[in-house]
Parts: structure tokens; sequence; C-alpha cells
């Protein structure tokens, strides 16, 4: 992705992936950027269409995980691609059930990862919620 035309000028290379979370058009942001060959996710809570969420945390990481692998295959990236991944999670306890289900996912990239615990998301009803970054080549 090439962001200089021939004459030298630089023009937004960015593709930007909407998942349709009502949240994208009122904060302003994409679910992923790709720039490059780096795809970015931002921060995904655990929404299911219909607008519920599971209250089992182990469902919600997989959940937010979910959403991030189709974000990161319309960029073009794979779970093999991811390099850094955080993960935010509201009690201490939910560490291991969140771990699982990041394992089962990026077990075999072992990205960088962090896991911090926050007093709240947005919503009082999320216990996780999980950002991803790739590069491809």
């Amino acid at each position: 992705m090439d962001d200089r035309d021939d004459t030298g000028a630089r023009h937004d290379a960015r593709q930007r992936i909407a998942s349709g979370s009502p949240f994208e058009a009122t904060i302003g942001f994409s679910r992923a950027v790709r720039a490059g060959d780096r795809v970015m996710v931002s921060g995904t809570a655990p929404i299911w269409p219909d607008g519920s969420c599971d209250p089992d945390v182990e469902r919600q990481a997989a959940r937010c995980l979910e959403i991030i692998v189709e974000a990161l295959r319309q960029a073009g990236a794979r779970p093999e691609d991811v390099v850094r991944t955080r993960m935010y999670i509201t009690d201490p306890a939910y560490a291991d059930p969140v771990g699982r289900a990041h394992g089962a996912v990026f077990g075999p990239a072992r990205p960088a990862a962090t896991m911090v615990v926050v007093a709240a998301l947005l919503d009082p009803r999320w216990r996780v919620e999980i950002e991803a970054e790739a590069i491809l080549g």
C-alpha cells in the first residue's frame, strides 16, 4: 500500500475496517485500521450481534477474539500475524479464563501480550476488552 503518487505527494493509504458497532460513528473510530503492513484492531468488547453480552468471562473473551479475527481477516491478516495484544479485565480472577481464550486463538503466534486489571469498562456487563496489532509479511 504505497501512500505516495508519482509526484511524490502523500495520500491517505489507510484501509478502515468497520464492524457495525454503534460506537464507531459516535466516537469516531474504526474497528481496525490497516496502514501499510500493519493492522491495529481497536479495543473490542464482548457484544453479540443482537446487543447481548454473555455473563461468562471466558465466553466474553472468546467473543472479543471472534470480532478481532474477523477484523484481521477483512484487513488481509490472520491470527498468526498478530504481534501484540492487550487485555483489559475488571477482576484479577478473570486472568485464567481470559488467558485460555487468548491462548486458543493466539497460542501458536505467541504475541507480546499485556493483561491489565481496570476499575471498569464502558458497559458494566463487560468483564473483558481486547485489542490486537498485526504485521503482515
